[in-house]
């Protein structure tokens, strides 16, 4: 741990996460957590930083000097301002700057008065209020076919009690092969795949189908607006098209019961739906997240994942924010990102990325050999 002075009294930030660090960040974002991704903070191997008044609490990631912030500081809204200054202070006296990564309206609003930050926009992500949830079925023919091609392959849902899918091999094995699916290898930060040993406050729904578990869903708190993060739905290859609509439709259920207010399935990187907010930022920075989007899905297919999301009817998009320092965002910002995501070197990532989709590749291919030669 370090601390630095601000006003005679000091901030504290935590490079080595000790259970009490954890347990005071765990009360702050159980009282404050209003960004989506606000509970995403007590992920491991994230670092927490305290404000001088130990009454915010930030996550973080370092690399390159940038420390990349996990949405916004955790904090009562009137304060919001105040820490996010403290925050900036600190990391300046030990020589880096500040990112924001996945910040929400509500810092969107304290800075986009200020001229010497900027906000680029990283997407969308899509709304819900579950208690209408029935209704956004009933009106949508395509979604009800989803659910019901589900239904009728004898997919069933239900929820687990933490203590029971805590660990479990079952689960952990549903895990393991959808990851062997993905093009990229485990990232961390904000996408962290295994939170199998860490459900106290989450929800897990499980689908079945027979005797097999095919996929689950894990539902994370979002506190302070009476909601939930849907942060992720492995699914096996045996899963019938259907399962993820019909998880997410037991979890929309379930959470309207309980009274809740707000869902989300999280972002959805470069959204088009965030275009326009392109507008206005330099033509590097718009020529190079239009390329990731156009010729990254070998590696993260962002078309299929906001199609996906909006197939479930949304009932508003939220804009999703970088926050830079300095009213400009820089390559070597982005380099510090993508390090955060991949616990090193970025290069290391995009090295190991592309190997992944060169094995694929000779995969597909030695398939089509062997189907021509039978």
């Amino acid at each position: 741990m370090s601390r630095a002075r601000s006003g005679g009294r000091s901030s504290l930030r935590s490079d080595r996460v000790t259970e009490d660090d954890r347990a005071a960040a765990r009360r702050l974002v159980l009282r404050h957590g209003w960004n989506a991704v606000a509970y995403q903070i007590l992920n491991p191997g994230m670092r927490l930083w305290f404000s001088h008044a130990r009454d915010a609490v930030v996550g973080y990631a370092s690399y390159a000097h940038v420390r990349v912030i996990a949405g916004a500081p955790v904090c009562a809204p009137e304060r919001l301002d105040a820490v996010a200054t403290e925050l900036e202070e600190d990391a300046e006296r030990h020589g880096e700057r500040v990112l924001f990564f996945g910040a929400g309206e509500r810092l969107e609003h304290v800075y986009a008065v200020r001229r010497d930050h900027c906000l680029v926009p990283l997407g969308a992500q899509p709304v819900w209020e579950p208690a209408e949830w029935p209704g956004i079925v009933r009106g949508k023919a395509s979604l009800r076919a989803q659910l019901n091609r589900a239904r009728n392959k004898g997919v069933h849902v239900d929820e687990w009690p933490a203590a029971r899918a805590r660990g479990s091999p079952t689960l952990r094995a549903v895990l393991d092969e959808w990851l062997r699916t993905r093009g990229l290898p485990p990232l961390g930060f904000l996408v962290t795949p295994d939170l199998l040993d860490d459900l106290d406050d989450r929800r897990v729904f499980v689908a079945t189908r027979g005797a097999d578990v095919v996929a689950f869903l894990i539902g994370t708190p979002v506190p302070a607006r009476h909601g939930w993060l849907v942060e992720e739905w492995p699914r096996t290859r045996a899963a019938p098209n259907g399962t993820t609509h019909s998880l997410v439709d037991a979890a929309m259920r379930a959470f309207a019961d309980g009274g809740s207010r707000y869902v989300t399935l999280g972002l959805a990187p470069l959204a088009r739906r965030a275009d326009d907010g392109l507008r206005g930022q330099p033509a590097w920075l718009r020529m190079t997240l239009r390329w990731v989007r156009a010729h990254g899905r070998r590696f993260y297919n962002f078309g299929g994942l906001e199609a996906f999301k909006a197939s479930l009817q949304p009932m508003r998009w939220e804009p999703v924010y970088a926050i830079a320092p300095e009213g400009r965002i820089t390559p070597w910002m982005l380099r510090a990102v993508a390090g955060a995501f991949s616990h090193g070197a970025p290069e290391l990532l995009v090295a190991r990325a592309l190997a992944s989709a060169a094995r694929d590749e000779l995969g597909r291919v030695g398939r089509r050999v062997r189907a021509i030669r039978r």
